[in-house]
């Protein structure tokens, strides 16, 4: 089978990669075309843009960048064509790939999505376009299924394939974890794209000098140069970094400093207390604050439906308080407690689909067959 596959993000690398390796586990004939990372890569995709070339967050970031996305459009649609694919696999990235799915409908070209976009959130408008051109749709977290029902679409919950990824990393690991009382470690989780990174690591640090009795690791991310974060973190001591190793500091991790999205998630599952971070520009922030019709910003406080962990959004985002709020789950045991209990909750609701990338895999392939 010949699939192609476009993922935009740090976070669709990795759910494409565990994707790729079930369809290899189906059919020795796999062939995968991609947009992606290199976590596709390493699990056979050939990957023809790399994530980190796509990466635009933000209103006024996308139209400055306006320019260079519609050629993007025009490359791949012709790349499709002349790959010929079985299906073509979209994985969120909704303002590039509801454009391709379109696009690919009206080629005649079979579309399949794996993550949903965020529609529940915001531009629900979109919902149309799904219904158009999208064959099938694969979600991953427990209320969608509920949402789409109420637009007479039907989806496929397959699981979170978080789940999975966390629970075979804690299974292979051969050093003991540390009791949570006995880490004295900080893990920073400020993104994955420059200027997201730019506007919070910065605040994050300046608590890191402010807090010297405790270690402080910034979670580097894959697809950015070491010497774009050398500049942010001089004359640092108790600040180090990792790369690639995202699921070892959180593994060493007492509690986290996270930005919203997927990274939440991941904290969440390996039991670490966190406070999500979120900062934009300002244009894009206010623009942002009138459209989105959601109460939180984090997929933890989303699925739980509560305020599970502290969210600390835009001007909320001060040094003063992450360290008040570090120092509430640092000491304050019965927050410890409810987070820790919520946390087992929520691990509890992702994993009712039972293996994510397996299920969608078996689908895919059945609708192709």
């Amino acid at each position: 089978m010949k699939y192609y596959i476009i993922a935009g993000e740090a976070s669709g690398d990795l759910h494409g990669s565990n994707l790729i390796k079930s369809f290899k586990k189906l059919d020795d004939k796999t062939e995968v075309r991609a947009w992606g990372g290199d976590l596709m890569q390493n699990a056979g995709a050939k990957i023809i843009k790399h994530y980190r070339e796509l990466a635009f967050m933000g209103f006024v970031e996308v139209i400055k960048n306006l320019g260079t996305i519609l050629k993007n459009i025009s490359f791949c649609k012709k790349d499709i064509i002349e790959f010929r694919p079985d299906v073509l696999i979209l994985i969120d990235y909704p303002g590039f790939n509801l454009r391709i799915a379109k696009w690919a409908k009206l080629k005649g070209i079979k579309v399949v999505y794996y993550i949903s976009p965020q529609i529940w959130a915001w531009k629900e408008s979109r919902i149309k376009t799904i219904k158009s051109s999208v064959d099938k749709m694969l979600v991953i977290l427990p209320f969608e299924s509920a949402f789409y029902k109420k637009w007479n679409y039907d989806v496929d919950y397959v699981g979170h394939p978080l789940v999975e990824v966390v629970d075979s990393f804690l299974q292979n690991q051969t050093t003991p974890r540390k009791s949570w009382g006995d880490r004295n470690v900080i893990g920073i989780l400020p993104g994955s794209r420059k200027q997201e990174i730019n506007i919070k690591l910065p605040i994050m640090l300046e608590v890191a000098k402010l807090m010297p009795n405790l270690q402080f690791i910034v979670a580097k991310a894959p697809g950015i140069e070491d010497a774009f974060y050398d500049n942010l973190l001089k004359d640092l001591k108790n600040v180090s970094t990792l790369k690639n190793q995202t699921y070892n500091l959180l593994y060493e991790a007492k509690a986290a400093l996270v930005t919203s999205g997927t990274a939440t998630l991941e904290t969440a599952l390996f039991g670490v207390p966190q406070i999500i971070c979120y900062k934009g520009s300002s244009i894009s922030y206010e623009i942002a604050k009138r459209i989105i019709k959601i109460k939180y910003i984090g997929l933890v406080n989303l699925i739980m439906d509560k305020p599970v962990v502290k969210e600390l959004i835009q001007n909320d985002l001060t040094t003063e308080n992450i360290i008040t709020e570090l120092n509430a789950i640092l000491n304050n045991t019965s927050k410890q407690g409810q987070i820790f209990d919520d946390y087992v909750t929520l691990k509890n609701l992702l994993a009712t689909g039972g293996d994510a990338s397996k299920n969608a895999a078996d689908i895919i392939f059945s609708y192709i067959k």
